[in-house]
């Protein structure tokens, strides 16, 4: 059994839960044309950040899903960044 150098019991960080800010705001609405909000919640490689990074509800994040998939098939957004292709 390895030894430790201080003693005590090891603490684990414990992130505070997030409010979802569409629950908390609801004039702020989820739609595939509001580019600005969605590129906030889409990782720079592309990919969609998941709940516990951005603390939305899971009814919100189905919803942010689905709106972000629309909008690359318009392309208002890309898939991935320039820089992986």
């Amino acid at each position: 059994m390895a030894t430790r150098s201080h003693d005590g019991p090891r603490r684990r960080f414990r992130r505070r839960p997030r409010t979802c800010q569409f629950c908390t705001d609801p004039s702020k609405t989820i739609n595939y044309k509001k580019t600005d909000i969605l590129k906030r919640l889409v990782k720079d490689t592309g990919k969609i950040r998941p709940r516990r990074e951005t603390g939305t509800c899971a009814k919100h994040q189905r919803a942010l899903a689905k709106a972000i998939k629309r909008s690359r098939h318009m392309a208002l957004m890309a898939f991935t960044s320039g820089r992986y292709r």
